[in-house]
């Protein structure tokens, strides 16, 4: 009988994914995944979700219910370094970046799994909304799942073929109204459980102020040095928290900005600008510290530069290919054409403009369903 580690967040997605492996034949152990730092247990337990104490309380009667082993993992260390500090790290260079990526290929995935091999598992598994296949090239390649308004593929784009390899994901045969009831018809404790948000560790949402916040602590601040972000800039002031201008695409100054963390491409809403007609941002520029602002025909863009690639179901990009790309996980997809430009670095082309390519952003191409493969928005 192999074995296989879910990883259990206390959600109805990941407790049925255990019911399903062990009805599939497999000895399955529940691990839930401690990755809260050093707060308030009061706000871990309002902010529930994958980082609050509440997750270990419901995953263990899940597991008790299905009658499996369950176990708590210490990954503290991992999710600070390699999720809240390159989080931090990319709002102070002036990107949007998108934690639960990074959360799923450095902690869910490569210190998860390399711990589940460990001790003995040979698969680890998710409550993910997608599905793994294994190409006639042999590649292994994310499969959209079958219910579009649930599919999580997008967040997964840069998994490696190794832990494609080592992964099973039940879910992604089913929608999640399916999901649900069975979890109801199970009398599994958390049948009724909304989701989780998406930033598990910002409760309240104020980005600005969780960073804030974090860089309050010397060793936070010498960490994202030693990452590679500059915490101040050559005036010495922080750098994406200090104060600066608004301006327009011919450097006119409209107004002032309360520091670049606060704003992100595309946003329109608290703004505070007066202008008579609806404005959003265009761009970050960290040298300057300025934030661009112009109407909303400037905000649509037919190309994109990305790098840090990460090719799935094929081995690499060999010329152009006609693809359906996302820019965001709420976005629907596009068709585009993308062609590498160097050994990792893609242009995208969109047969029609879209709306707020964002720096820091995942890009992910689709062919027929299948992830072809991904990288990171740099322009």
């Amino acid at each position: 009988m192999e074995k296989v580690v879910v990883g259990m967040s206390g959600g109805v997605d990941s407790s049925v994914a255990a019911y399903l492996l062990r009805k599939q034949g497999y000895d399955v152990i529940g691990v839930t995944m401690q990755i809260w730092q050093d707060e308030d247990i009061c706000r871990l337990e309002e902010n529930g979700g994958c980082c609050g104490l509440s997750a270990v309380e419901d995953a263990r009667r899940v597991a008790a219910a299905l009658e499996i082993p369950y176990y708590v993992m210490n990954f503290k260390k991992d999710f600070k370094e390699d999720v809240i500090d390159y989080f931090v790290s990319e709002y102070l260079e002036a990107r949007t970046p998108n934690p639960c990526i990074a959360c799923n290929r450095y902690v869910k995935w490569e210190a998860l799994l390399k711990r589940s091999l460990d001790i003995g598992a040979s698969y680890i598994a998710t409550g993910h909304y997608a599905r793994i296949t294994q190409l006639p090239n042999q590649r292994f390649a994310l499969q959209k799942s079958v219910t579009a308004a649930k599919d999580q593929t997008y967040a997964l784009y840069n998994l490696t073929q190794y832990q494609l390899s080592h992964t099973l994901m039940p879910v992604g045969e089913f929608s999640k109204d399916e999901i649900r009831s069975l979890a109801y018809e199970l009398k599994l404790p958390v049948a009724g459980k909304p989701d989780s948000q998406e930033i598990c560790f910002i409760s309240d949402n104020d980005y600005a102020g969780f960073i804030r916040d974090y860089l309050q602590d010397t060793d936070n601040r010498k960490i994202q040095s030693v990452r590679g972000s500059i915490i101040t800039d050559k005036n010495g002031n922080e750098k994406g928290l200090t104060p600066g201008n608004f301006v327009r695409t011919t450097g006119e100054i409209i107004g002032r900005h309360q520091g670049l963390v606060h704003y992100t491409v595309g946003q329109r809403k608290g703004l505070n600008l007066t202008m008579g007609h609806p404005v959003f941002v265009l761009e970050l520029k960290p040298d300057t510290n300025e934030v661009v602002i112009g109407g909303t025909e400037e905000v649509f863009s037919d190309q994109l530069n990305a790098n840090n690639l990460n090719f799935m179901a094929i081995e690499d990009l060999d010329g152009e290919m006609e693809v359906e790309a996302k820019i965001r996980y709420s976005h629907k997809g596009a068709k585009a054409t993308i062609k590498k430009t160097g050994k990792d670095c893609v242009v995208v082309t969109f047969h029609e403009p879209q709306r707020a390519i964002t720096p820091g952003q995942a890009v992910v191409f689709y062919q027929n369903d299948y992830v072809i493969g991904g990288g990171t928005i740099t322009r």
